[in-house]
């Protein structure tokens, strides 16, 4: 039965269409799983990016309305070593008070009892009283007024609650029962909860979430203050805050469960003071935290409540002031009127110290700084829901773009484009950031351009490296690997046209084929041809040539082009010698197989020759062109004429030198050159060792020539009978004889030495 269905094949050009289209999908497909994914190193990348647009846009002046007071070098200085006592801090409410301070808000905690020398004497004076029974009211006021006046908590609390500022104190939550140390009882988190309750967010907005589950962050418990300075005070905020994973400080949470409840920030309270108290509220939504509401102002927050810190520059960007200036007056009265002051520690060893995109180096305190000048300012930055989706968008796109363009176009201008595509991305990411106070994603759509650029490089290279292969297999028995190197590295070589170049040229042509291709069948005559080329071609590739054609039985060969060859003259003669050599090795081996022996001629010529591409659009060839490839052309056909085997020009026998053994045969004008010729035979290397009398003859031959050319006749033929005696069959010493014999006879008039060949 006859299949009426076949497989359709594809065409080389659709695969060149689909496979970079294959490739771009598939690098698109990868780096957006990795994006969905959150791969860590990417994402540390990305956070790294972040950081250095910070850094390039620069500072940014924060609104007057916040500064610090800090316990610094000086303070530690003039106030004495840490802890200080809480009478410091109640010295330093009251000042700032003073001075018309609005709130001010501790980066401290007041976690356990002021521990007091002096109250501790005070009270082991009272238990010695009562121990001795002594009952004195006057006595028994002294003490009681002593112990006031030495109890620095009692002191603290008094100054909170006269203080004309709001005061809100800072607590931080332990995130993990690891965070402890230890398991704390149900009821002492309780406890703890309950001293920080009257500072919950009043108001959440919230709808039931998809996975079941609370978006916000959950606490295991709180370390606040001790009651009595919680309940003085007007509210108690965390001061936590949560590190990247590269250590860096880039978010703030504004929101933390604890418990049932969620709990505001430091800078939220202070904040929400300032403003006069009005409606504070979280909204969330069934994917989470949208943000926290402070009356008429908005903060936008992940989904976790987190708020990414629009940082203002380096450390010191915002006002510091040394607690000990501020307690012994040293500034300016009305420094602090109207303000949010935050108060911590920033000296070396006890201060708050943070990792931020501006520097490894950064004052914890002047982070909360920094947050609630976002708030007041309302210049947020960032990351809205919809980002996650131009951030696809911007993968798929710039993957496309590369995809597109790299396979219509050049390496370099695909690179080219790629680098436009991308700077053009990144520029315009860069803008959003710094004008918009937009966080897009850079890394992940930059590295889809660059995955997909390596992947259809990496195709281009692999197929081109294929072609390069095929075109090599191909054309080698066309042409030498030279030349296909050449086309491969350079396919805009393959033009008509070429350059003038000194170059060396051979032509070889079997004697009397042609009576073989009458004797044998025509597979025999391939058969023999085909091992003879075989043979020849080696030679030729093996001294550096170029074989540019065969011509029946003539074969053809450059040396110099298309790869350089300083020495090209030299390698015509080796090639020629060593193919003289293959052929007597061939004798032998057609001899056991009844094949004839064969005999060649060859001509060699050096000069200035036209090399490259010759012939039509259609077709077109490598080659030489110029009358020196003619003139090899005629001494390969001199050579029936002298009975010689191999013959070359005396340009090539002024470039090998000492290098070969050379006959100077005679002085000739070939047709259509007026300009007489010098012509040698190449006899053998340098270090070939010769029969004595082929030596003898050699050098009969020199004075035979010799007296040829000063037209002593008689003398001249008589030498080039010695020479034919001494090594008989040597065709131009019987040329040259009779030629001697026919002058004698008929001397030529005006004659300058050369013969003058009228035939081709």
């Amino acid at each position: 039965m006859k299949a009426w269905f076949t497989r359709p094949r594809i065409s080389r050009a659709s695969l060149a269409v689909l496979i970079p289209v294959a490739l771009t999908a598939g690098t698109i497909a990868v780096v957006v799983s990795l994006f969905l994914a959150e791969t860590p190193v990417l994402d540390a990348i990305e956070l790294n990016f972040l950081d250095l647009r910070f850094r390039t846009r620069g500072r940014i002046a924060p609104a007057p309305a916040t500064v610090l007071a800090v316990v610094d070098e000086k303070s530690l200085g003039a106030e004495g070593r840490w802890p200080w006592p809480r009478s410091k801090f109640a010295a330093l409410i009251d000042a700032l008070s003073k001075d018309g301070a609005k709130v001010i808000g501790f980066d401290v905690t007041f976690a356990e009892a002021d521990q007091n020398s002096q109250l501790a004497l005070v009270d082991q004076f009272a238990k010695t009283v009562d121990s001795l029974a002594i009952e004195n009211p006057q006595l028994a006021k002294f003490l009681r007024e002593k112990r006031v006046d030495a109890d620095n908590d009692r002191q603290l609390v008094r100054a909170i609650e006269r203080s004309s500022a709001t005061i809100v104190l800072g607590y931080f939550f332990h995130m993990t029962q690891g965070a402890v140390g230890y398991t704390l009882e149900k009821h002492e988190i309780e406890r703890r909860l309950n001293g920080i309750a009257g500072s919950k967010y009043p108001l959440v907005y919230a709808e039931a979430q998809d996975g079941g589950g609370a978006p916000f962050l959950k606490s295991y418990a709180p370390q606040g203050n001790l009651d009595l300075f919680g309940n003085a005070a007007a509210s108690n905020g965390f001061f936590t805050i949560v590190s990247d994973p590269d250590g860096r400080v880039r978010w703030s949470p504004l929101i933390i469960q604890g418990g049932e409840d969620l709990y505001p920030s430091l800078a939220v309270l202070c904040v929400w003071h300032y403003l006069g108290k009005p409606q504070l509220a979280v909204h969330a939504d069934a994917y989470g935290v949208e943000g926290v509401q402070i009356g008429d102002r908005y903060i936008p927050t992940d989904e976790s409540g987190q708020m990414l810190i629009n940082y203002r520059g380096p450390p010191n960007t915002f006002p510091h002031y040394s607690i000990s200036d501020i307690i012994d007056g040293n500034l300016l009265p009305g420094t602090f009127k109207d303000k949010i002051v935050i108060v911590g520690a920033t000296a070396l060893g006890i201060g708050d110290i943070r990792s931020t995109p501006f520097r490894p180096v950064y004052p914890g305190p002047e982070i909360h700084a920094t947050l609630v000048d976002n708030i007041l300012a309302g210049d947020f930055i960032e990351k809205p829901r919809w980002s996650k989706v131009f951030d696809l968008g911007a993968i798929v796109l710039l993957a496309g773009v590369v995809g597109v363009t790299l396979p219509r176009m050049s390496a370099l201008k695909g690179l080219l484009v790629a680098t436009i595509a991308t700077g053009l991305y990144v520029l315009a990411a860069y803008e959003l950031f710094a004008r918009s106070h937009m966080w897009l994603n850079i890394v992940y759509p930059v590295f889809a351009a660059a995955v997909t650029y390596t992947a259809l490089t990496l195709y281009r290279y692999i197929d081109e490296e294929r072609e390069r292969k095929k075109v090599k297999d191909t054309f080698k028995y066309y042409v030498s690997g030279d030349v296909i190197e050449k086309v491969l590295a350079d396919p805009g070589g393959l033009k008509l046209g070429g350059d003038e170049k000194v170059l060396t040229v051979m032509f070889s042509d079997l004697v009397g084929f042609t009576t073989y291709s009458e004797r044998y069948p025509p597979s025999a005559v391939i058969a023999i041809l085909s091992d003879y080329y075989n043979r020849m071609t080696e030679q030729v590739f093996a001294n550096r040539g170029t074989l540019t054609n065969y011509i029946g039985d003539e074969l053809m060969a450059i040396f110099g082009a298309p790869a350089d060859v300083s020495d090209h003259a030299r390698c015509a003669c080796a090639a020629a010698i060593a193919m003289r050599d293959q052929r007597e090795a061939l004798a032998a081996e057609f001899a056991k197989i009844d094949r004839p022996p064969l005999r060649a001629r060859t001509g060699i010529n050096t000069g200035v020759m036209l090399v490259g591409n010759v012939g039509s659009k259609y077709r077109f060839a490598y080659t030489v062109l110029g009358d020196h490839v003619n003139l090899a052309s005629r001494l390969e056909q001199l050579n029936r004429t002298y009975g010689t085997e191999t013959m070359i020009s005396e340009h090539t026998a002024e470039l090998v030198g000492d290098e070969f053994i050379l006959r100077e045969l005679d002085l000739v004008r070939v047709k259509g050159r007026e300009k007489a010729l010098r012509i040698f035979e190449l006899v053998g290397n340098a270090a070939t060792t010769l029969p004595p009398r082929h030596e003898e003859m050699l050098k009969r031959y020199v004075q035979a020539i010799s007296a040829y050319r000063q037209l002593r006749w008689p003398e001249a033929q008589d030498l080039f009978d010695q020479c034919q005696v001494l090594w008989p069959g040597d065709g131009p010493s019987r040329l040259m004889a009779e030629r001697c014999g026919l002058f004698q006879q008929h001397p030529p008039e005006h004659w300058d030495g050369a013969f003058e060949h009228l035939t081709k």
